[in-house]
């Protein structure tokens, strides 16, 4: 029964619960019973609280048994990211500054998890501050891929994939903004999805107005993304943004692609070099979409201006949240974090006007794409997943990167375009090493999204391959 209950989906767990068929306390059992036997190997799961845990899902089981209605995430066990703040359990941030923080709040994303009926059970690794996408920290060390443990899980939401990837959960919270959600979910065979933002709105935040990160969700298949994001979405008045999506996410999945427009890019217009394996297993995917009726050609937004919107909105976006605490720390705080902090402290008024002028002629482009595709497709990420003893890869196909975010290029571009965007699996390298394919859709247009990554999961089936722990 244990092993039966950590292969469910989220659908399929709370479903299960909600006929009264499994107890939440026994759905928590299966979970911790599943980090015991499969976290030693990939160090996923770094803080556990089996008591406060099995408190919560007795309260679920008296809930259930007095047949009130249940939220939607009723008795589902779920650790968190631990760049989220969660009350009364440690969130390190992955920085030995706060290795022994322990808030008394809940980030918004937690509280509205926590409200749909999830049993926190724990946190999951992030390299410090959520900077890059590889999953290494002081604190607690590296987190490796469940399909090869001597390769990355990506980041920085790496534990929550790797976590997901692993059967201990079928569900988590993670952050993005250049990446976070979607390459981990490239590289774990999972589905990362970065919403339009108001979606999930990120508070508390020092700077109402950041635009650049986003919560969201992953999960191991398009169906449970869709579930939890019932439970997470909707405006919030500390965030001035509206909530912009159009649809719901309690709507079906199912839709015909007849006729829908995909623009397909190899290298996004502009030159990304991506890792020929990645690019072999993702155009041996295109006929899929051909299949179910779409039409693909190979065309992509001009993006010549989204590297500069990406580079100055992160540099202003780290000085004002990392800013003071790489002054008062300095050394203990790893060193892309102070480059990232170092190269805000120099943006100057005119790098400010040039970006906002860069972002709204990108903007402007993005939007005249839309008038002819409804879908932007391409790499997730530029390689497979990397030697996991590596800070980051230094170069692809011969091409040499020259900051730690250059080889994250993938996702950069389309975080600049602010659209949303969600990671899928589409297939595994001759090495057995897991590939995403990264689908973008106007401002909005989050639930058609799902809808077409759905259909695309429906009909290829890899989120099924499980790894061999």
């Amino acid at each position: 029964m244990t092993g039966a209950l950590s292969d469910l989906s989220a659908v399929e767990l709370t479903g299960a619960i909600r006929r009264r068929e499994v107890s939440a306390r026994e759905a928590l059992e299966a979970h911790f019973d599943r980090i015991d036997a499969a976290n030693g190997p990939i160090n996923a799961v770094i803080t556990e609280d089996r008591e406060g845990a099995a408190a919560l899902a007795d309260a679920a089981d008296d809930l259930t048994a007095s047949s009130a209605d249940l939220p939607p995430l009723h008795g589902l066990p779920m650790t968190h990211k631990d760049t989220h703040n969660t009350r009364g359990l440690r969130t390190t941030q992955g920085s030995p500054i706060f290795r022994d923080f322990v808030p008394t709040f809940d980030d918004l994303i937690i509280g509205r998890l926590k409200s749909a009926g999830v049993v926190t059970t724990g946190k999951t690794n992030v390299p410090e501050f959520a900077a890059g996408s590889h999953t290494f920290n002081e604190v607690f060390g590296t987190t490796v891929n469940p399909y090869d443990t001597t390769r990355s899980a990506g980041g920085s939401s790496g534990g929550v994939a790797a976590s997901i990837a692993a059967r201990i959960q079928p569900l988590g919270d993670g952050s993005d903004m250049g990446g976070s959600l979607r390459i981990p979910a490239s590289f774990c065979n999972v589905v990362g999805y970065r919403p339009s933002i108001g979606v999930v709105p990120a508070v508390p935040t020092r700077n109402a107005w950041a635009w650049l990160g986003r919560n969201g969700l992953m999960a191991r298949d398009v169906e449970d993304i869709a579930l939890g994001m019932t439970a997470i979405a909707g405006a919030d008045p500390a965030v001035p943004y509206a909530y912009p999506v159009s649809g719901s996410f309690a709507a079906p999945l199912q839709r015909d692609l007849t006729g829908l427009r995909i623009g397909w890019s190899p290298d996004f217009g502009v030159g990304v070099p991506v890792d020929r394996e990645v690019l072999r297993v993702l155009e041996g995917q295109l006929q899929v979409f051909a299949d179910l009726g779409a039409i693909v050609e190979e065309a992509a937004p001009d993006l010549r201006d989204a590297d500069q919107v990406f580079g100055t909105t992160r540099a202003f976006d780290f000085v004002l949240g990392l800013g003071e605490l790489v002054q008062k720390h300095d050394d203990a705080i790893k060193p892309e974090i102070r480059w990232n902090v170092e190269q805000g402290l120099q943006l100057t008024a005119q790098d400010m006007v040039d970006a906002a002028l860069a972002r709204t002629r990108l903007d402007t482009s993005v939007r005249r794409y839309f008038g002819k595709y409804d879908v932007f497709a391409s790499p997730t990420a530029q390689v497979l997943p990397f030697d996991a003893t590596e800070r980051y890869p230094t170069s692809v196909n011969g091409v040499e990167f020259e900051t730690y975010l250059d080889w994250m290029r993938s996702a950069c571009l389309i975080s600049a375009t602010g659209l949303p965007a969600v990671s899928v699996p589409a297939g595994f390298s001759e090495d057995g090493l897991p590939v995403g394919l990264q689908l973008a859709m106007p401002h909005g247009s989050d639930v058609e999204l799902l809808q077409v990554a759905y259909a695309f999961e429906q009909a290829t089936g890899w989120a099924k391959r499980a790894p061999e722990l």
